[in-house]
């Protein structure tokens, strides 16, 4: 009986001894010091991966592909800070600043620090860009104010030059938008190439303008009466010192010409010649007037009703 109750109590203790270590390896985990968690996520590293274009002038947009971009990641071009626009976390454009010509590095900056490693972009001068001129057609009789051609387009510089037809003339640049030129007298009928050059070499590209030396009648009037003639004004453009007029399909004479002819004309200038009429009555006739030039230029045919 007694070796049953030691035989009992021994086989206590062993049965409770897991529960005591089981206990005591609970109450080690509840001393043990909690790991700590991230608070902020690492933002990725910043870097550039292509440049498009690799080379540009000021006002151009740039695009920048890479990783690590925020929206208040800045761009450099050398020490010059650039404002930038996020359009993905990987895509990042910036406008080039009017900055001299020349090789720059090229990085982003992210808010925290992060530099990204820098590239070579050359930046070039910046070209000049002719747009349209005013005015754009020049009659060849224009004279002073009148043969002044105003160029309208961008980027034109201090000192910049006109070229007309390849040949610089004096200009006159009145800001970085405009520039001016009077037209040379001597220039021929037709289309000629204007174009802008900048000190730096830059050359726009080329702008029409026309020079018209057709002539051209825009009005007839009656002038003074004589004894046996009176005068028709006739009004236009274009007339030439040798400039023949026709009358219903006859050649006249300028100034005094052959004794046996009567019609003749005077001419002025380039706006006006003086028709001497001899009318046969005072009956009104419907009369075809023409102009034409010494390079066989011709008006358009004019009707006018008169004696």
């Amino acid at each position: 009986m007694s070796r049953f109750i030691v035989f009992l109590i021994v086989l206590t203790q062993v049965t409770c001894l897991p529960a005591f270590a089981a206990k005591g390896k609970k109450v080690a985990q509840k001393g043990a010091t909690p790991q700590k968690t991230a608070t902020k996520e690492e933002q990725p590293p910043i870097s550039i991966l292509s440049i498009i274009p690799a080379q540009g002038e000021p006002g151009m947009s740039v695009t920048l592909s890479g990783t690590g971009f925020t929206d208040k990641t800045i761009a450099f071009l050398g020490s010059v800070s650039m404002p930038t626009k996020l359009v993905t976390p990987k895509i990042l454009t910036f406008d080039i600043p009017d900055l001299p010509p020349g090789l720059y590095a090229l990085f982003v900056k992210r808010e925290d620090g992060a530099t990204s490693k820098p590239y070579n972009f050359m930046l070039q001068a910046q070209k000049p860009v002719a747009v349209s001129l005013s005015p754009d057609t020049l009659y060849s009789c224009a004279t002073g104010k009148e043969r002044e051609v105003v160029i309208s387009g961008r980027n034109f510089q201090e000192g910049a030059q006109v070229l007309l037809d390849g040949a610089a003339i004096r200009s006159r640049v009145f800001s970085r938008e405009s520039v001016s030129f009077n037209v040379p007298s001597q220039l021929f009928s037709g289309l000629h190439q204007v174009q802008v050059k900048n000190p730096s070499d830059e050359v726009s590209g080329a702008v029409a303008l026309f020079i018209d030396t057709r002539p051209e009648i825009l009005s007839v009037t009656q002038g003074g009466e004589y004894v046996n003639y009176y005068e028709l004004i006739i009004e236009g453009k274009n007339f030439q010192q040798g400039s023949t007029l026709v009358v219903d399909g006859a050649r006249l004479y300028s100034g005094m010409g052959p004794a046996t002819e009567r019609e003749r004309f005077i001419y002025v200038d380039c706006t006006r010649i003086i028709y001497q009429r001899h009318p046969y009555d005072s009956t009104l006739k419907s009369i075809k007037i023409q102009v034409i030039n010494p390079n066989s230029e011709e008006s358009p045919v004019v009707t006018v009703n008169a004696p």
